[in-house]
C-alpha cells in the first residue's frame, strides 16, 4: 500500500518552499518507492484544503488526514513517515489482496 503526503503551500511563501524543500529531501533519502509525494496549492484547491481543514499553509496531510497543521521538525516528520510505512506492511501481510 503506498503511503501519499500531501504538501500545503501557497506561491510566493518563502516558509512552504523551505518546508517543501526539507521534506521532500527526507522522502529521497528513504528511498521507498511506497510513498507518494504531491504539492497542493491551496489557492488553486481551497476546498480541498478546508475539507481537510488546512487553516495556513504549509500544513501536511498523509494518506487524506492532516496530520501537520503546521511545519513538523524533520524528526516529527520522520517518525510519522517510518510509522505509517510500518503499518503499510503489516495490512499488506495481513491483506494481500489489498496491495496497491
Amino acid at each position: 500500500m503506498t503511503v501519499k503526503i500531501e504538501a500545503f503551500y501557497t506561491p510566493g511563501c518563502s516558509k512552504c518552499a523551505q518546508a517543501k524543500e526539507t521534506l521532500k529531501s527526507i522522502v529521497e533519502k528513504l528511498g521507498d518507492e511506497r510513498i507518494t509525494w504531491r504539492d497542493v496549492n491551496v489557492l488553486e484547491e481551497i476546498d480541498y484544503a478546508v475539507e481537510l481543514g488546512v487553516l495556513s499553509p504549509p500544513a501536511i496531510a498523509i494518506d487524506g488526514a492532516l496530520v501537520f497543521h503546521a511545519l513538523p521538525s524533520a524528526e516529527k516528520f520522520t517518525r510519522e513517515l517510518l510509522k505509517r510505512l510500518e503499518q503499510s506492511v503489516r495490512d499488506d501481510a495481513q491483506n494481500p489482496a489489498r496491495k496497491k
